[in-house]
């Protein structure tokens, strides 16, 4: 038996799941302490017990049928997306959400997991070449159809996530060179065209460079080259059609100081916290940033800066190192699985782990522009939390079938 759980129980990825998930119901607390808001601790501690059950039951799964569901799984999800845009309930400007009760179900957090699934079973398939346009095109689709659908809801910050997952998962996968930097060019101008003329002057010299050096055929490289361009310098259009608060989100992210009371707050509030940790920290309830409520829904997007400000650098560098060991286990996992499904879906769970905290920290720190990205399994959310738990799972489940073909 003990020969059996060495073997089958991935111990390293349920320790530290539960680590930070400890922290982060930790931190859930402290943000809530002082605030009035001791129910979404109390919600939070729900969601975690289930998802440790989900996480288990999912790394117990038999590896065979999970394989057999994945694409049932991703149709149904599809349709509680559509489901969501009729009869779902609005929260922030975003129609996303089920009621049920005191709770909410986000249908685009676990349909996260069911894309991952979906990507590894065609992908696993021995005739599928991403060279090919039919095949590339298919991968394309099983991601962009629930990012349409999130889209109008609309949530632009989980449909990023969602591309993000697609690049690390194509480049896993075998995608061609040319093929990555046609998806990276364009999304680096845009961005780059948000600092002024010069960052997207450098962009576009970098793109026609590589394109040299890759040497791909002329057509396919004025094209992505065009595109780079193009996208480039319809930012600023692009720009007035977005929203308002979209616009002053980005705008922030250029300058939080501009509107020091307004968009900038909450960007400039974390920054502070953060900074004022120090090295140890002011310690546990006793940061002046959390306790004295200066910014608001702290146990949400900005949980980061909570264990920040009362464990300093310490502990943010702490939460940093557990899920950088859990994203280098879910590489291990993925490099010594047999089976390409099962490589799929674990760089696919690292990827997604990575896009949040790359996101989610970099607007703590003023770095992102503030698009509502949780932290995994600090920020409080049933539904985030219980399809990071899922995700968990399906590492443990790929690590315990490592020798499947």
């Amino acid at each position: 038996m003990d020969t059996w759980f060495k073997e089958h129980v991935d111990y390293v990825t349920l320790l530290l799941v539960l680590a930070v998930t400890g922290i982060g119901v930790t931190s859930v607390y402290s943000a809530t302490y002082d605030a009035g808001a001791s129910a979404y601790f109390h919600r939070q501690l729900i969601w975690g017990g289930i998802g440790i059950v989900l996480m288990i039951s999912i790394a117990l799964m038999q590896f065979r049928t999970l394989q057999l569901l994945s694409m049932p799984l991703y149709a149904v999800s599809i349709l509680f997306l559509l489901a969501v845009l009729v009869a779902g309930k609005t929260v922030a400007g975003t129609k996303s959400w089920f009621g049920v009760g005191g709770f909410g179900l986000q249908p685009s957090e676990m349909v996260k997991v069911t894309t991952i699934l979906a990507l590894a079973s065609y992908l696993s398939n021995r005739s599928i070449n991403l060279h090919r346009f039919k095949h590339l095109a298919t991968t394309f689709g099983i991601v962009l159809l629930p990012v349409a659908l999130i889209l109008l809801q609309p949530d632009v910050g989980t449909a990023i996530i969602y591309m993000g997952m697609l690049l690390f998962i194509l480049l896993w996968a075998g995608a061609s060179d040319f093929l990555l930097l046609a998806l990276l060019a364009p999304a680096a101008a845009a961005i780059a065209t948000l600092f002024g003329t010069t960052a997207f002057a450098i962009v576009v010299v970098v793109t026609f460079v590589t394109l040299l050096a890759l040497r791909e055929n002329r057509l396919g490289s004025a094209v992505v080259f065009s595109l780079t361009v193009l996208v480039g310098v319809s930012v600023q259009f692009m720009f007035g059609k977005l929203k308002a608060y979209q616009q002053h989100r980005i705008l922030t992210f250029l300058n939080p100081d501009a509107d020091p009371l307004g968009a900038g707050y909450n960007v400039i509030q974390s920054k502070i916290a953060i900074g004022s940790g120090g090295l140890f920290g002011k310690g546990f309830l006793q940061g002046t940033q959390t306790q004295l409520n200066f910014i608001p829904a702290q146990w949400t997007d900005f949980i980061y800066c909570v264990p920040s400000e009362e464990f300093g650098f310490i502990g943010a560098f702490l939460i940093l190192f557990l899920l950088t060991l859990l994203l280098l286990r879910g590489v291990q996992t993925a490099s010594i699985v047999k089976s390409r499904y099962a490589g799929v879906v674990a760089i696919g769970v690292v990827s997604t782990y990575t896009v949040h905290m790359i996101i989610n920290i970099g607007m703590a720190m003023g770095m992102m522009p503030v698009i509502g990205v949780p932290l995994p399994f600090m920020s409080y959310g049933g539904s985030n939390l219980l399809s990071n738990m899922v995700m968990a799972g399906l590492l443990m489940n790929m690590y315990a079938n490592r020798k499947e073909y």
